[in-house]
């Protein structure tokens, strides 16, 4: 070998030794599972281990390194860090080298109807710019990870006040939403619901529909529930859900205060006197008290139900049509419907 080509072996193997370094820094090399602690004392070597506490680093020759180069392992702050999902080395260094941040309450309330809406209370509750979250649905798997539609997006959002870092990134704040979602559904309502023999998801989408239908007399809603579940198993009696409030969605008018004809002629998917079987998602964010009315839902024979004529804000509820026709004329005579 001469000596040219001995240089040209050695610049080889040192362009190629710098190429697979540095591609390491911008490759995913770490998976995080929960919260990571990490105090101002600590050494890069309690750094890495509080990490793999948390998750899985790899390559930890590799983030040591690029600790040095961008001048993190002399200068390491203090800060707790949601780091759930997937980091490449160097976008690793550069949040935990920010040290402590300040946190946001983000309340997520129920009853939010729109997708739209939703999506947007949620990109300025956190601080995205608007479309920034809605994008993010779009383009990646998220959803097909999760095993969501856009319609069905709302069911993952559990209605409750939750401390967000300013600044997280949208990866980051989907992760943790679900991890308060697995959270929310423990083994007790995962139990509940398997026994119903519905999904997690129809569960809220039912919910959605109860939490429409009564938002005065919430002990009213368990068996508004077992109404909407009987008709549901029993598809040779009802073979359409026919409730109210799909409808009103369907139509996007929430102030709808009779159903009419006109109404139920609309051709859409959430109009459940036009299409079978529960709509593609929930017309709202249910509230927490809704989904376990559901769960713990009422057993009884009622398929028919009626607002009250007097008043009093609670439903009248018949195992027949005939019965259940006599309260509505009792109903409209009270409101003064024709």
């Amino acid at each position: 070998m001469n000596k040219n080509t001995k240089y040209v072996l050695i610049f080889t193997l040192l362009f190629v030794g710098t190429y697979l370094t540095f591609s390491i820094f911008f490759q995913e090399n770490y998976i995080s599972k929960s919260e990571v602690n990490i105090e101002s004392d600590y050494t890069i070597d309690q750094v890495i281990k509080e990490l793999n506490a948390s998750g899985d680093l790899k390559n930890e020759w590799a983030f040591i390194l690029l600790s040095k180069i961008k001048k993190y392992e002399n200068n390491i702050k203090s800060g707790s860090f949601y780091l759930e999902g997937e980091y490449r080395l160097n976008d690793l260094i550069n949040i935990i080298r920010i040290g402590n941040r300040k946190v946001i309450n983000l309340q997520i309330p129920e009853n939010i109807r729109l997708i739209e809406d939703m999506i947007v209370l949620l990109e300025d509750s956190v601080g995205y710019e608007r479309g920034e979250l809605k994008n993010y649905l779009d383009t990646s798997n998220f959803l097909q990870n999760n095993n969501l539609t856009i319609e069905t997006l709302p069911a993952f959002f559990i209605p409750n006040t939750y401390q967000i870092y300013e600044g997280v990134s949208v990866e980051s704040f989907l992760y943790k939403m679900k991890k308060e979602y697995q959270i929310f559904w423990n083994t007790n309502r995962l139990s509940l619901c398997d026994s119903l023999g519905i999904t997690q998801t129809e569960v809220s989408i039912i919910a959605s529909i109860v939490e429409e239908e009564q938002d005065k007399r919430l002990d009213e809603r368990s068996k508004i529930a077992g109404l909407y579940l009987n008709r549901l198993n029993s598809p040779d009696i009802f073979p359409f859900l026919q409730a109210d409030p799909t409808v009103k969605f369907a139509n996007k008018n929430f102030g709808i205060k009779q159903v009419l004809n006109k109404h139920l002629k609309i051709d859409n998917l959430y109009n459940t006197y036009k299409y079978k079987g529960l709509p593609p998602g929930p017309i709202c964010i249910p509230s927490i008290q809704a989904i376990d009315a559901v769960l713990n839902y009422e057993k009884h024979d009622y398929y028919f139900m009626c607002a009250g004529s007097n008043g009093d804000g609670y439903h009248k509820f018949t195992s027949t049509n005939k019965e259940h026709n006599k309260n509505k004329k009792k109903f409209k005579e009270f409101e003064g419907f024709k």
